[in-house]
């Protein structure tokens, strides 16, 4: 089941499960003590509560006629780095000083995990993101999104954008999370599958880079080439943490761009994950 966050052209944020071009909105009813997203993701079943709430009142709405928005409400956005073979390899070369860290934590029982994003950081579909106006090296991460509740239930997966300042973090790996977090540093979208996968999960990754209708940087990965598995990260992620509202769980990038390319203000990012859906986000500056 795909849950989407949407807004109607009078600026409502709605709630609604994804069937091909359309969207069944759910019954939002008023004295929630919490928002709709988060009550469905803390219930027992998700896929059965959020099927309990379609409103048989509403009719189906195409998806061409509302906008989607990033499908999260009051869940932190976490990351893990250094998850495949090729994000060891690049951040071994973008920062010679630090080679030996990004090896070996790629080799280390403990995954590298950091703070990512507060919800109004996050961008959703066709909504920019953005590149520093003190970085010249800028580059986005595909990555699978794990939405975890408060009890860290992998309650679902999303398509992930984990915008990164390679310059600031090459520079010093203490700059991480200047490199990291800032103003609409993180994609989120198009809308939440619901479930746990079952068995080994083998998703394709692809990315591209659309600059003036041309694509200037193209590439894919597999989730199988994940060095360390889902529950590995979820497991260290909540060692001596609690995360009331839920958490969003980035994990990791396999697809990263030669160190001659940079984003540059009006490229257009496009994300891909097998089932997931199709992440699209305009980039800006400053």
């Amino acid at each position: 089941m795909k849950l989407a966050k949407f807004r109607f052209a009078n600026g409502r944020d709605a709630l609604g499960i994804v069937d091909g071009e359309t969207v069944s909105p759910l019954d939002d009813r008023s004295g929630r003590s919490m928002g709709l997203l988060t009550e469905i993701l803390e219930s027992d079943d998700p896929v059965r509560r959020a099927g309990e709430l379609r409103d048989p009142r509403a009719e189906p709405l195409r998806l061409a006629e509302v906008t989607l928005v990033a499908p999260i409400e009051r869940q932190e956005v976490w990351a893990a780095g250094v998850t495949y073979k090729r994000s060891k390899t690049a951040r071994m070369e973008e920062s010679q000083s630090a080679a030996t860290l990004y090896d070996r934590v790629y080799a280390s029982a403990r995954p590298e995990l950091f703070f990512k994003a507060t919800p109004h950081r996050v961008c959703g579909p066709k909504e920019p993101l953005r590149i520093r106006r003190d970085s010249a090296w800028n580059v986005p991460e595909p990555e699978l999104a794990l939405v975890l509740n408060s009890r860290l239930e992998l309650v679902g997966l999303t398509v992930g954008n984990d915008m990164s300042s390679r310059d600031i973090e090459g520079e010093n790996p203490l700059y991480l999370p200047q490199a990291k977090l800032y103003d609409a540093c993180c994609g989120l979208g198009p809308w939440i599958t619901l479930g746990e996968p079952a068995g080994d999960l083998e998703l394709d990754i692809r990315l591209s880079v659309r600059r003036e209708g041309r694509v200037v940087f193209a590439g894919a990965t597999n989730t199988r080439q994940m060095a360390r598995s889902l529950s590995e990260l979820i497991g260290w992620l909540g060692r001596d943490n609690s995360f009331p509202g839920g958490a969003i769980l980035l994990t990791g990038t396999g697809v990263v761009p030669e160190s001659d390319f940079t984003l540059h203000p009006a490229d257009v990012v496009e994300i891909s994950i097998d089932t997931l859906g199709t992440l699209v986000n305009p980039i800006v500056q400053g």
